[in-house]
């Protein structure tokens, strides 16, 4: 169908019986499944109103590019806009069968999906003041068929950039006094542009066996491989220096610390 004649209505629970909660990247994998359970149901279901009105079987009837038709029997075509007329206003239904075109269903996997990739991380460390460069990033992921390449590149790109501040920005610092001194972003450090290297991203297609869709999770893919390759990054650059551990966040100050410190140590 075209991407024009589809609405998509969010968050309502005045007309959403019943929802869970979104985490897990499950949206697409448990929500998508449920969605494609649906629209088969109705186009079983048009199929027999269509096979009424073009006087045939059901089993003659095709659906393609939002147009019912059986070609083997008639060139009469039935669009979608129309089909949905006849469903809703129900002049001339077949026997038994119930008007408009609605369907609910529910989706429980039997397993998780696992997506899976690699991520690589290429950095420079200032050892005169401990500020660390991603000079090239590079990312390829499996989320299974991609339903919207364009938002899972999008959801990859945000997760490497939150990570690149889990990395080398963020963290909560309270006084002695247990008051917290990083309530704000004046106080807080996010990645800035600036901070936030062009990625290069790549993919690859491995079906999930768990839903009929093959898809699975992308939203995490971005947070859970981004973190590690730029910490191991930063630690296979000081290795040399003889750094084999630091903490996270690696900011300029704990950087230059332990450089000057193994400096010491080794003098």
């Amino acid at each position: 169908m075209p991407i024009e004649d589809i609405v998509v209505l969010h968050g309502d629970t005045s007309i959403a019986p019943y929802g869970r909660d979104t985490y897990g990247s499950r949206g697409t994998a448990v929500g998508g499944t449920a969605i494609v359970m649906c629209i088969d149901k109705v186009i079983a279901k048009a199929k027999q109103l269509a096979a009424h009105l073009l006087e045939t079987t059901a089993d003659k009837v095709t659906f393609q590019d939002g147009v019912f038709a059986a070609p083997a029997v008639t060139r009469r075509e039935i669009k979608w806009g129309e089909m949905a007329g006849e469903a809703y206003v129900a002049k001339n239904l077949p026997a038994g069968l119930e008007p408009g075109l609605e369907a609910s269903s529910f989706f429980e996997p039997g397993n998780f999906t696992f997506p899976f990739g690699t991520h690589i991380a290429a950095v420079e460390v200032d050892r005169d003041t401990g500020q660390v460069s991603i000079k090239k990033y590079i990312a390829v992921d499996d989320c299974g068929p991609q339903i919207n390449p364009l938002l899972v590149e999008g959801q990859v790109q945000g997760g490497i950039a939150q990570s690149i501040g889990q990395a080398l920005f963020e963290q909560t610092i309270y006084d002695e006094h247990g008051q917290l001194l990083t309530g704000e972003f004046m106080d807080y450090p996010m990645p800035r542009a600036s901070d936030i290297p062009e990625f290069t991203l790549g993919s690859t297609v491995t079906p999930s066996p768990v839903n009929p869709l093959g898809v699975k999770g992308v939203g995490e893919a971005g947070t859970i491989g981004a973190t590690p390759a730029i910490a191991n990054a930063v630690l296979d650059a000081l290795e040399p220096l003889g750094i084999v551990h630091l903490d996270l966040p690696l900011t300029p100050e704990r950087v230059w610390n332990a450089i000057r410190k193994q400096a010491t140590v080794s003098a």
